[in-house]
C-alpha cells in the first residue's frame, strides 16, 4: 500500500474555544474528519461521492492524546495518513502541529456500510483509493 498523506491548515475560531479561548476538546474530532475528507478529495474522491454511490463510513472507533492546547486564531496543520485498509475497515491517523509543536495525535476507524447499515467490503473504487492503486 503508498502511503496516503494528507496536510490540511485550518485557523481556529472562536467556535471551537471554551472560555478561556482554548480549542475545546472534542472540536478536535471535527480537524481530524477535516483532515479525513481532505485526503479523499486530494485522491479525486469525496465523501458525497461515495454516499450517492450507496455507501457510509461511520466512524467506529476513536482515539485523541492531548500534547498542548490550541488557541484561538493558531493556524494548525492537520497531516492525516492511512493507517490501514482491511476487508470492511480502515483507519486514519492524525496529528494537529501549531508550527513544529505536536498540539494532538489520534486516529479514527470506519467501518463500510451499504444503505441497509449492514457492515460490507469497501467497492473497489473506494479501496483503490484507500490502498493507493
Amino acid at each position: 500500500m503508498k502511503e496516503r498523506r494528507c496536510i490540511t491548515k485550518y485557523r481556529v475560531i472562536y467556535g471551537d474555544c471554551d472560555s478561556m479561548a482554548i480549542v475545546y476538546y472534542s472540536n478536535y474530532l471535527r480537524l481530524f474528519e477535516i483532515g479525513r475528507t481532505e485526503l479523499l478529495r486530494e485522491q479525486g474522491l469525496t465523501y458525497r461521492e461515495v454516499e450517492d454511490k450507496g455507501f457510509f463510513l461511520p466512524t467506529t472507533e476513536a482515539y485523541v492524546k492531548y500534547t498542548k492546547p490550541a488557541r484561538y486564531d493558531d493556524l494548525l496543520t492537520i497531516e492525516t495518513v492511512i493507517g490501514f485498509v482491511k476487508r470492511a475497515s480502515s483507519r486514519f491517523d492524525y496529528t494537529i502541529y501549531r508550527e513544529e509543536d505536536i498540539i494532538v495525535q489520534g486516529y479514527t476507524i470506519h467501518a463500510c456500510l451499504d444503505r441497509n447499515d449492514r457492515i460490507v467490503r469497501f467497492p473497489d473504487f473506494l479501496l483503490s483509493i484507500l490502498k493507493g492503486a
